[in-house]
């Protein structure tokens, strides 16, 4: 059993077979698919999705790229569409340093906000960075040490960074994504992270439809290719795809309470 803790069902994307990924997904073994919101207007999809589909949680959030209208307005609707009982964490929020699309000060000021929703509502984040690793791991230090957040209190999306950063944002509490990335040939710093990286920090993702893992780089990525992430990484940490399935199995279920209501 396996669980995609970040997949983007809900883009056009998928418009045209979404039922029949959904339905590859289950026949290799992924029993759900939390599908973080780039923007509210897309968390009404999300929610959506979720409603009509077992399989498919949802997370609500802005993301640093689409954040530059967000107000006091925002948080009001964040708040109502995350008590809906499908919904398992705030996210995808977080820093964006690459693309800067949006002011770096805005950026962060909207996260400070939604990670004050997310201790509101007691739900962990789904965190994402490019580039801004130094600026959201103070932001989070900061919040965690406050008081009052998530326990465990998130996951970093995308995970693709040293030990010693695995290190210190898991000593914070968070657990690490890894997805497709660990399937590239040339990958070498993301392997050798790897094959230190204790299974209990680690979950599962996709990022789909981004981030193909390899052979199918290039093409459109989607839940059921999480099993060629579970393969590469027990490779790497020599240990068995059953050993891997199962730590990242039961840390996703921690961190996403209301997932264990339907195992």
């Amino acid at each position: 059993m396996l669980i995609d803790t970040h997949c983007h069902l809900d883009l056009s994307w998928f418009d045209e077979d979404r039922d029949e990924v959904i339905q590859r997904a289950e026949e290799v073994g992924i029993r759900a698919i939390v599908d973080p919101s780039i923007d509210l207007e897309g968390a009404e999809r999300v929610l959506a999705l979720s409603d009509a589909h077992p399989e498919v949680y949802a997370a609500v959030g802005v993301h640093p790229n689409d954040c530059q209208e967000c107000n006091e307005g925002t948080w009001s609707r964040m708040r109502e569409m995350a008590r809906r009982p499908r919904v398992v964490a705030i996210g995808e929020i977080g820093l964006d340093y690459y693309r800067d699309m949006t002011p770096r000060e805005i950026q962060r000021r909207v996260l400070e906000a939604q990670l004050a929703v997310a201790a509101e509502l007691g739900l962990p984040v789904i965190l994402h960075n490019r580039e801004s690793e130094e600026d959201l791991l103070a932001l989070l230090r900061s919040w965690v040490e406050g008081g009052g957040v998530p326990d465990p209190p998130g996951v970093w999306h995308a995970f693709n960074l040293s030990m010693e950063w695995a290190s210190e944002i898991h000593e914070l509490g968070f657990f690490l994504g890894l997805g497709g990335v660990v399937t590239f040939k040339n990958a070498r710093q993301v392997h050798e992270m790897v094959r230190e990286l204790p299974l209990e920090w680690v979950v599962l993702e996709t990022d789909a439809p981004f981030l193909t893992p390899h052979p199918h780089r290039g093409e459109r990525n989607e839940p059921a290719y999480m099993a060629l992430t579970a393969e590469a990484i027990s490779r790497l940490k020599e240990v068995s795809v059953e050993e891997v399935a199962s730590a990242t199995t039961a840390n996703a279920l921690r961190l996403f309470r209301k997932l264990q209501q339907r195992q």
